[in-house]
């Protein structure tokens, strides 16, 4: 079976916003979605930054008429703060002098034509995990990089993971050459619990799927 793709028209939505996830795993998570969408569940994202992969995720969600949830304080992750590598200043906010990456996700939402299909959950992620009671379909972490929040992101919002739905991880490099240990080591934690199973690897972006319980 061919996996699901997105649109031309989706697909160069992505390909114009701000983010970093390249365009392959883009289409893992674009697969991902669409088939956790037979869900009838919601599709939640931990780290929207200026909504990227949002787009994909969205897109799908609006195909299977669920919605799409993303999940972002907007004051960036520790990597992106000033003197780090990927900081951008083009979302300082002049009048504070923090990051805040909400107004170009905006934009980007609705250059693509995709905000009716998308709730922004904006605050920190396990303060947020904490007063939802929902299932989920999906949980894709690609938030903060340390442990604690790799870890929090994974502890706040794997237990409402459905039987069946998919766990979703990138920036996961088992190598420390290639990138931080954090989100492998959430990896690693989802498989050793027993309640997950692999399903694709495609470069940094693992896709698992609840298969028990727990996490």
């Amino acid at each position: 079976m061919t996996a699901a793709a997105p649109s031309p028209e989706v697909l160069a939505a992505f390909e114009a916003a701000k983010g970093f996830m390249p365009v392959h795993e883009g289409l893992a998570l674009y697969a991902a979605a669409a088939g956790a969408g037979a869900l009838g569940l919601p599709l939640l994202e931990v780290g929207t930054y200026c909504g990227r992969s949002t787009i994909l995720l969205a897109d799908a969600a609006r195909t299977a008429g669920v919605s799409a949830l993303t999940v972002d304080h907007h004051r960036g992750s520790e990597e992106q703060q000033p003197g780090w590598e990927y900081h951008d200043p083009d979302v300082v906010d002049p009048e504070v002098g923090l990051m805040d990456t909400l107004p170009t996700f905006r934009r980007t939402l609705h250059r693509a034509r995709l905000e009716e299909h998308v709730v922004a959950l904006v605050g920190r992620s396990p303060q947020v995990a904490a007063v939802w009671a929902g299932p989920l379909g999906l949980v894709f972490i690609d938030g903060g990089h340390t442990d604690e929040h790799a870890n929090g992101d994974y502890e706040g919002w794997a237990p409402h993971l459905a039987e069946g739905g998919l766990l979703v991880i990138h920036d996961v490099f088992p190598d420390p050459a290639h990138g931080g240990q954090a989100p492998y080591r959430v990896y690693l934690r989802a498989l050793a619990s027993g309640a997950f199973t692999e399903v694709s690897a495609t470069d940094s972006l693992r896709v698992l799927r609840r298969t028990g319980p727990g996490i």
